[in-house]
């Protein structure tokens, strides 16, 4: 509860990943920024797919009157151009964070989901709008951003501790699995990495000069301040280590949400991203009142 409130802005960069991280900016980079959404509301966290000729993204949904994130899917075709936007996972918990990809001939969707006390991967039985349940993942607690990447024969899942406000913007840890269902192995130095600059996730993983890049937040002077990459020099069952490039900020193409960055996800020729914006709001603090209010009824 509280006067401040921030909002996310998703943008599409007419750019590919690859091409964003050699860059280390989006600054001069075209993006398409989505419209922003009724007061009280964004959208927030996108990963992406291309299907049919489409781009579908999906994002975390989020109104600060029930603070109960859902999965939206929007479509839009080549040009992006929107075609349609549904809800595509809503559970009693809240969502965010949904980790989109393809393997084995299925389609996958692993979001973030710590306050229903696991982390669970669904199926798409109707793409992109149904998915259920295929298999929850036992790990040392709640992951917070898990981010799956397939590297050297086998599965490696990167995420964020789930105990306490601190630890969730600064503890980094990793597991592995030689099927992506699991099980999956804890690595033995977990945390591999403590720095609030640069251990929670915030992005796809991928494989750039044969080494693993994984996007994460720079949470120094607040939650979603900045991007920066993670390169991973060894990744191993018993072994990590990884070298951090400099923050990666919102462009001034995202005016006025230019107070942070959070989210870069690679979508074949185009780059998924959002950025935020911190403001007064007493609609807001009215919400959380109300909000409480019904609670205690």
């Amino acid at each position: 509860m509280g006067l401040h409130k921030t909002l996310w802005r998703v943008g599409i960069a007419r750019m590919a990943a690859a091409e964003i991280v050699a860059r280390g900016s989006l600054d001069d980079v075209p993006v398409a920024w989505l419209p922003a959404g009724p007061p009280l509301t964004f959208l927030a966290d996108p990963f992406g797919l291309w299907r049919d000729g489409m781009l579908h993204l999906f994002a975390e949904a989020f109104d600060y009157r029930d603070r109960i994130g859902r999965i939206d899917v929007l479509r839009f075709d080549r040009d992006l151009a929107l075609i349609d936007r549904r809800p595509c996972l809503i559970e009693p918990w809240h969502l965010s964070y949904p980790q989109v990809f393809e393997h084995g001939g299925e389609t996958w969707m692993l979001p973030e989901a710590f306050r229903s006390g696991t982390l669970t991967l669904y199926r798409a039985v109707d793409f992109p709008v149904r998915w259920e349940k295929a298999a929850g993942f036992d790990l040392d607690g709640p992951a917070v951003d898990a981010t799956p990447l397939f590297h050297d024969g086998r599965w490696w899942l990167f995420y964020a501790a789930s105990w306490g406000k601190a630890a969730r913007q600064s503890h980094l840890h990793v597991a592995y699995a030689d099927r992506l269902q699991g099980p999956w192995t804890l690595h033995p130095l977990n945390p591999v990495r403590i720095d609030r600059a640069s251990a929670r996730p915030g992005g796809t993983a991928m494989i750039l000069n044969g080494r693993p890049v994984l996007p994460v937040q720079d949470c120094t002077h607040g939650y979603g301040g900045a991007l920066r990459l993670l390169t991973i020099t060894t990744l191993t069952p018993d072994a990590f280590a990884a070298e951090v490039g400099a923050p990666m900020t919102a462009p001034a193409s995202a005016a006025p949400f230019t107070d942070g960055l959070h989210t870069l996800s690679a979508c074949g020729p185009v780059t998924l991203v959002d950025a935020k914006r911190r403001f007064l709001s007493p609609a807001g603090l009215l919400a959380d009142i109300r909000r409480g209010w019904a609670r205690g009824r």
